[in-house]
């Protein structure tokens, strides 16, 4: 099966439910700008996966790694997005982070007094 990736925004973290008694699901939702208008897409992490959330935060820049996969029930047809891997994406560190601490030339010059 193909691996798919999105780089975006953490938008929700959701709780982890417990669908049945050995299925389990988490969802989160990632915001991906796309021209004029930002796109939403929810990815659900099951099982064991759902522990992939516990260290991310609202608002972090992320790349998730997801299947697409898709499944017949009564006649209709649903898709959803696996979730297997999600990695914050570097970020350049604020400019303020960035600036060198002023170093004196000479310490005994820089005296406050």
């Amino acid at each position: 099966m193909n691996e798919y990736k999105v780089k975006g925004l953490i938008k929700v973290i959701g709780d982890t439910v417990q669908v049945t008694e050995k299925f389990s699901k988490r969802e989160v939702v990632i915001t991906v700008e796309d021209g004029k208008y930002p796109q939403y897409i929810t990815l659900q992490a099951t099982g064991d996966k759902t522990s992939l959330l516990d260290g991310c935060r609202v608002g972090e820049e992320v790349e998730a790694s997801f299947n697409l996969r898709g499944r017949e029930w009564q006649d209709k047809h649903f898709n959803s997005l696996d979730l297997w891997k999600i990695e914050l994406s570097t970020l350049t560190p604020p400019a303020a982070a960035t600036a060198p601490a002023h170093v004196p030339d000479n310490p005994a010059d820089d005296l406050p007094f």
